[in-house]
């Protein structure tokens, strides 16, 4: 990717609102300084192993207030946004830093809208077609007790560690905050325990399924769905974990019980 260079305030604001939670890499620099253009070539690589990070270049001294509004007194100067709001920055050409922080930061999960702000688009929406939407809200969705950086159970805490573990992008809903949802995701995918893990609106299972192997599961992300037999033996274990799990007693056959092949 290449990086955006902003022409003005209002050009910098729509990269950072367009971004939604991903995180933006901004780079205030001047062409007299020889350090940028390294720092420039050091944002190239590590969207090369983060490809969800945005980037943007700002020319500091052609976008002053800009400059004074963040603060930059040196170029180089990196800027780290999440949500459009500043959440690290590094001064000077530290690639080292700038590498660790941007590792740090990729991974920091969102939160979705509640169930009620969902419904607010279409008041007419049933239960089920709400909790799709919110299970679709991200590529990797995590239902869980309590936020990602307060769990209010061992189990859910468990489950962000493995997920940061391997530097997943997610984003996660407190089903102790929205009782509507706790109770009908249960009912909606037939699984009883939280909490639950979806990639790209599939359920793939609680801690236990995770716990097998959390590179595979990032791998899912990257899979086109919908999750096809081949995919499924190859490199979904997870997946075929979380099926078998899914009731007490499984059938696993050819047709349906109503039409047997």
């Amino acid at each position: 990717m290449t990086a955006i260079d902003v022409k003005d305030a209002t050009a910098l604001k729509t990269v950072l609102t367009d971004a939604g939670g991903a995180l933006v890499v901004v780079h205030f620099w001047a062409d007299w300084a020889p350090q940028c253009q390294q720092m420039d070539a050091v944002m190239a690589e590590l969207h090369k192993a983060y490809p969800t990070i945005k980037l943007a270049r700002v020319e500091a001294e052609a976008l002053a207030d800009v400059s004074e509004e963040y603060e930059i007194m040196a170029v180089p100067t990196m800027l780290l946004f999440k949500l459009s709001k500043v959440v690290d920055r590094v001064n000077g050409a530290n690639a080292p830093e700038l590498s660790a922080k941007v590792q740090k930061h990729q991974a920091v999960v969102a939160q979705v809208p509640k169930l009620a702000e969902v419904a607010v688009e279409d008041p007419k929406l049933s239960l089920n077609d709400k909790l799709h939407k919110l299970i679709n809200a991200a590529p990797m969705m995590l239902f869980m007790k309590g936020t990602a950086d307060e769990p209010q159970c061992g189990f859910s805490r468990t489950m962000v560690e493995l997920l940061r573990s391997v530097d997943a992008e997610f984003s996660t809903f407190n089903i102790l905050a929205d009782d509507e949802v706790r109770q009908g995701l249960k009912t909606y995918s037939n699984w009883q325990t939280y909490p639950q893990l979806y990639i790209n609106g599939e359920l793939i299972g609680g801690l236990d399924v995770v716990k097998l192997n959390p590179i595979l599961v990032l791998n899912l992300t990257v899979l086109p769905p919908p999750l096809s037999p081949p995919y499924c033996i190859a490199i979904y274990p997870c997946r075929l974990a979380a099926l078998i799990r899914r009731a007490p007693v499984m059938l696993f056959m050819k047709g349906t019980p109503d039409e047997p092949r």
